[in-house]
């Protein structure tokens, strides 16, 4: 039965076309599981990447608040010193005068005191 026969020629070329099928579609599904794999690596990086560039981002963002918030503060802080010692100027300005007034009174009282000879 070595006889080459159309039948066994015909035999022979439609396993070999099959064996090739078989052979393409184990390549085909090779490639698919490479690529899917070379996709999810893919995604995996590139989401590695933006979560990186959120964090990045966040991070200058904090900063920038923050140092607003410190800003901010400081003013705040330095009005307020301002503030308190305008207040502390006059207090002791007014303290000033008024003991001023109250020695000169003080002073007059005892004056006529003086003058009364009560002393």
């Amino acid at each position: 039965m070595d006889k080459k026969t159309p039948d066994n020629e015909a035999y022979e070329a439609l396993r070999k076309i099959k064996q090739a099928e078989e052979e393409a579609r184990q390549i085909v599904q090779e490639a698919r599981e490479k690529t899917a794999n070379q996709i999810i690596q893919d995604a995996y990086e590139e989401a590695q990447k933006i979560r990186e560039q959120s964090l990045a981002e966040a991070k200058e963002k904090a900063d920038k608040k923050k140092k607003e918030i410190i800003d901010k503060a400081k003013k705040e802080k330095d009005r307020i010193e301002k503030e308190s010692d305008k207040e502390i100027s006059d207090l002791c300005q007014n303290t000033h005068s008024r003991m001023s007034n109250a020695v000169e009174i003080i002073r007059k009282e005892v004056e006529e005191s003086l003058k009364k000879g009560v002393f």
